[in-house]
């Protein structure tokens, strides 16, 4: 419990550390772009004000109407395939911000919906994710026998190595996408699909937001939306796989300390005489396959009173029998 307890310490030492990096980076990186940019707004705004003869009040009212008019350009939001559009950045919480309810009773249903939406599709992903990581195990196992590898193995390091190159070529593939449909540059398409996939969601470039285009480019419409759900899929599985790692890498450490400092064996009974006094040491990793055959011949010899094919003698002086050969261990 003490460790546990000193590791949940340490980690939310980390993320406050990681908090207060990313501030200093952001706000070294942003903060002078930032003001830059409200002192050409005041400029602008001073010119526009002394070309047409506006007064404060009046600057005012436009800028809530241009405000007003913003989500209008993009054509009708909330017909079916706008209301689609929505609906998927709710329940996968990305939440662009484009568009949001209006009347109080689309906002109550909205939280209701949410409230069921987000745990199903979480549950959801999770599966798909887990089904996507047996496939590439399998495709992985695969080309490792087409490699001519006599035993080959899927480790947590292969998953994660081809994870990150799905990743990526989702990423690519959704850029390359948005970049022509959208006039963005792959960069700024880039970023978006990251931001869209991790389910971040700023909000600051959105697609079908042009040339009224949910409602006069279903194909593009279509693969939209089948693309944020499929590409949720994969960065999901991916990143599963990222924690599952982490979390083995915490605990493996752990157990190693308890093998090293208990001389019995877990599960294995007290010694029974000169045969367990004195065990010779293992062969090969924790990990290894001769390991886990040292651990079954010794668990044999103490628990069901024989000793293995390969021992010199058996326990108590009388001759050792021949075991039945078992299929598998």
């Amino acid at each position: 419990m003490r460790k546990q307890s000193v590791r949940t310490a340490a980690l939310i030492l980390c993320i406050l550390s990681y908090l207060l990096v990313g501030a200093a980076v952001f706000d070294a990186l942003e903060s002078e772009a930032e003001s830059g940019r409200k002192r050409l707004l005041a400029q602008k705004r001073s010119e526009f004000r002394r070309k047409y003869g506006f007064s404060a009040e009046d600057y005012r009212e436009l800028e809530r109407l241009a405000l007003q008019a913003e989500p209008h350009r993009a054509g009708r939001q909330w017909k079916f395939a706008g209301s689609f559009y929505f609906a998927i950045t709710v329940i996968t919480t990305i939440g662009y911000g484009h568009a949001a309810p209006g009347t109080d009773s689309g906002k109550v249903f909205c939280m209701f919906y949410a409230l069921l939406g987000i745990p199903l599709t979480l549950v959801t992903f999770q599966s798909l994710g887990e089904r996507l990581n047996a496939l590439v195990r399998r495709l992985l196992l695969a080309a490792k026998r087409c490699l001519g590898l006599r035993r080959p193995r899927v480790s947590t390091e292969n998953m994660v190595v081809a994870g990150l190159l799905v990743c990526v070529a989702t990423l690519s593939l959704g850029a390359a996408t948005f970049a022509h449909f959208e006039g963005w540059t792959f960069f700024h398409a880039y970023y978006y699909c990251f931001i869209t996939l991790t389910t971040i969601g700023f909000g600051d470039f959105v697609a079908l937001q042009s040339d009224e285009a949910l409602q006069r480019k279903p194909p593009y419409v279509a693969f939209s939306f089948l693309y944020i759900l499929l590409g949720l899929t994969v960065i999901g599985a991916f990143l599963n796989l990222v924690v599952l790692r982490f979390l083995a890498a915490s605990t493996d450490a752990p157990e190693r300390a308890a093998r090293r400092a208990s001389p019995l064996r877990l599960g294995a009974p007290e010694s029974r005489g000169p045969s367990s006094a004195r065990r010779p040491a293992r062969p090969g990793g924790p990990t290894s396959i001769s390991y886990r055959i040292h651990q079954l011949e010794m668990w044999a010899r103490d628990n069901l009173g024989f000793s293995p094919p390969s021992s010199p003698r058996a326990v108590g002086g009388q001759p050792s029998r021949p075991l039945a050969r078992r299929k598998s261990i």
